[in-house]
Order: structure tokens, then C-alpha cells, then sequence
């Protein structure tokens, strides 16, 4: 069982931060993201890499920021390590599709870890692993056999890429940025339809009463697998109400 210090639940990272221990992260990485590969490596050795580039942790208080540029793997590795979240509102995600991501103070002093690594490269490192993955998680056409095989792969190639040198699979650059306010703390407001809570300025008006999204059947925003993108309302939403 692992021992968290109550009055500082991040301290056992940023002691192996400060001790370069990225396996150790690896590791705990695996807690989050229920496996082990590339880019979550990646995105583990990139958040300790800015962290101590700019000597700074968080508390979730959004003393620090992540702008993350890519909604895969590398995001876990670095929601992870820096601390910065969507629930303690310190990540931003802009959609660019770059596997790339800046941690910035209040002050707007920040580093962008962007990473320089391909398939050409991950290829040249662990061909079967590769020829794994278009079969079993591109096609989704691979044996239980195939899928064992290549998370046995994928992880040996995760913790043989952070021992990698940093300037072999990053370019890391020192930036300014401007650092959005601190969240705003929104009211909430009771649907009148459904009855559930939601958010003040989430909410639609009808009959000059409140209602939901999902009760007004209008669009939203919503960010899956491709990216963010927009639902359009559509008459087969199911109201609560």
C-alpha cells in the first residue's frame, strides 16, 4: 500500500521528480490510464521534464496551468505528473492535434514540451509492437493472443523511452504566455423539467424558467475521441423531464 501524506497527497511525485525517478512515475501513470505505452510514457517524461524546468508543483489550486494540445495518451502522462487537471480547472485543451503541451506559472512564464518522435521512429524501435497496433487497435481485428502480445510490447517500449535522452524525443522551448483568470465559481439553478442542478450560464430558459441541456434538446459542445465538436440538437435527445 502506498503512503499519502494527507497535507501534501502529491509529495511522493514530486520527490521522484526531484529525484528524476520518471520509471517510478511511469508506474503510478498506470493508475490513471490502465496501461502502459508511448505516449503516456511520453507525456510522464514531458511533465517531469517542464515541472523541473521550471521549479514549480501544484496543489490543484491553479498556481500552475497545462495547455495540452492533444486529447491522446501523452495527456494522461501529463494531467499526471504536473497536477493539472479539468477538475481543479489548471488544464486547458486546445484542440491543434499536436503532441505537445506548455505548463506555465500565474505569471505567465512557461516551457512547451513538444514532442518530436513519429511512427518512423517507434517503428525502428519496436517494429512487432507497432505491426500489433494496426492490427489490434487501428483494425480492431486482433486475437486476445495479439492484444496480450502487445501490451507485453507496448510496455517494454514505455519504459525504454524514457531513458531515452530528452533532447532525443522533445523540443522544449521557454515561452510567455498570457494565463487565463482563475474559474470563475458559478451559481446553480434547478431544471425545471428534469429537477437536477446545473450550471447558471449552462443553463436554457423556457417559459421564463430554467431548463437543461439535455431537457432543451439544444446543442452542446462535447469532446470524445475525435477532438471537441459540436452536437447539433436533434428531436431524439431524451428529455428526464
Amino acid at each position: 500500500m502506498i503512503d499519502i501524506d494527507t497535507k501534501k497527497p502529491r509529495k511522493i511525485i514530486e520527490d521522484a521528480i526531484a529525484y528524476g525517478d520518471i520509471a517510478w512515475l511511469l508506474r503510478l501513470n498506470g493508475l490513471l490510464h490502465g496501461h502502459y505505452c508511448p505516449f503516456s510514457a511520453l507525456g510522464v517524461k514531458a511533465g517531469a521534464r517542464a515541472v523541473k524546468e521550471l521549479s514549480t508543483h501544484s496543489t490543484g489550486m491553479e498556481e500552475v496551468i497545462a495547455i495540452v494540445e492533444t486529447n491522446n495518451c501523452f495527456s494522461d502522462g501529463v494531467q499526471f505528473v504536473t497536477g493539472c487537471s479539468f477538475g481543479n480547472n489548471a488544464l486547458i485543451y486546445r484542440d491543434y492535434g499536436k503532441t505537445a503541451f506548455t505548463l506555465a506559472r500565474r505569471s505567465g512564464e512557461g516551457v512547451r514540451i513538444a514532442v518530436k518522435v513519429g511512427p518512423s521512429f517507434l517503428d525502428s524501435h519496436a517494429p512487432e509492437a507497432m505491426s500489433l497496433f494496426q492490427k489490434v487497435v487501428k483494425e480492431r481485428a486482433g486475437s486476445e493472443e495479439e492484444k496480450c502480445r502487445l501490451q507485453e510490447a507496448w510496455t517494454d517500449l514505455a519504459f525504454k523511452l524514457i531513458e531515452l535522452e530528452d533532447d532525443e524525443v522533445f523540443n522544449v522551448q521557454h515561452v510567455q504566455i498570457k494565463v487565463p483568470s482563475y474559474a470563475r465559481m458559478f451559481p446553480s439553478v434547478q431544471c425545471s423539467l428534469c429537477g437536477e442542478n446545473v450550471m447558471e450560464p449552462r443553463a436554457r430558459i423556457k417559459d421564463s424558467k430554467p431548463i437543461c441541456v439535455p431537457c432543451s434538446q439544444s446543442s452542446y459542445y462535447e469532446m470524445a475521441g475525435d477532438g471537441m465538436c459540436v452536437i447539433p440538437s436533434s428531436a431524439e435527445s431524451t428529455s428526464r423531464g
